[in-house]
């Protein structure tokens, strides 16, 4: 579903990412680990089409994206959950899910996946009519998962989704992305906690200092005695 080939992104001289490449194949669940600053974002950020690559290639479903605007990809199926939530503050948690379905115009089926949404996270029913600004973290990165899920992606990208959260709406978060998995989405998850990632997913990309330098089946890359050291302090 998504093929990446020789990525590329420059701030001013300095080479963020050099030359990745990596896929997703249509269902998967697919983890991108590394410590902070390693390129994981940035590269997220190309494929949404967010920053500019200095080379390489994206290719969503067989067709090169990397010169579309990123509204168009909403349209085409790719939905970005990202960094720091990015929720509307002064709009209602109904009013932010709406957003996620603006490329929409089937009133019936956004009814539908609005009350799906609330039924993965029944805190977000709650709190229907609150402001997205007084949600906590937790129960706005539940909220970002959901306005995504809105636009009925077939690629869900997911930007560090347990960053600064409890234990316990980690857990939750997880669960439902687990849960749209199962369901058959493709999901590509950018993290840092790489056990929780691997955990989730069926193979992962390790990266550091702006390139690839593992690759491989997630339980596998889990009992590596490299990731075990750098990543679970073991």
């Amino acid at each position: 579903m998504l093929e990446v080939d020789g990525l590329r992104i420059a701030y001013g001289g300095i080479q963020a990412v050099r030359g990745v490449s990596f896929h997703v194949d249509e269902g998967e669940m697919v983890a991108l680990i590394g410590a902070n600053g390693a390129g994981k974002t940035s590269t997220l950020k190309a494929v949404s089409r967010l920053l500019n690559a200095a080379g390489g290639s994206v290719r969503y479903r067989g067709r090169e994206i990397s010169a579309l605007p990123p509204h168009r990809l909403v349209a085409e199926g790719i939905a970005l959950v990202p960094e720091g939530r990015g929720v509307f503050p002064r709009m209602s948690v109904v009013e932010n899910l709406l957003m996620g379905a603006y490329s929409r115009t089937d009133g019936a089926g956004i009814q539908a996946d609005m009350d799906h949404v609330f039924s993965l996270f029944p805190r977000l029913r709650e709190r229907a009519r609150q402001l997205a600004g007084t949600l906590s973290g937790g129960e706005q990165q539940m909220l970002a998962v959901g306005r995504a899920l809105m636009s009925r992606p077939r690629l869900l990208l997911l930007d560090e989704p347990s960053m600064g959260l409890a234990p316990l709406m980690v857990q939750k978060i997880f669960e439902v992305v687990r849960t749209v998995a199962k369901e058959g989405m493709t999901v590509l998850l950018v993290e840092q906690n790489a056990r929780l990632a691997l955990e989730a997913s069926q193979r992962g990309y390790v990266m550091e200092s702006g390139e690839i330098v593992l690759t491989g089946e997630a339980a596998r890359l889990l009992a590596d005695p490299r990731v075990r050291e750098a990543y679970l302090g073991e």
